[in-house]
């Protein structure tokens, strides 16, 4: 999916807080949460998630969603990663 058409499902599904993210190299997040949705699109590198006893590589083009509150850990590769994300308030 281009970014444009990315960008525009993003914000006709409510993501308000759009923008692109770089990661340093090999980072790793220790187990976190966050306070709201995360839907995402890598660029450039990879991203290892882990959640839920699963894990899954992201690469260039792949789509990544993670709801409010999921618990996980992240490894960004050896080339570190690019992507663009927006973030969503969880509906009550």
């Amino acid at each position: 999916m281009d970014l444009a058409t990315f960008k525009a499902d993003l914000e006709r599904d409510g993501f308000t807080d759009i923008d692109t993210r770089s990661i340093e190299p090999n980072l790793f997040n220790a187990v976190h949460s966050h306070p709201f949705h995360v839907r995402a699109q890598m660029l450039e590198g990879e991203l290892v998630l882990r959640w839920e006893g699963k894990q899954k590589t992201y690469r260039a083009g792949n789509i990544f969603t993670m709801a409010t509150g999921c618990e996980r850990t992240e490894w960004y590769g050896p080339e570190g990663a690019k992507f663009m994300v927006g973030r969503r308030p969880p509906t009550t």
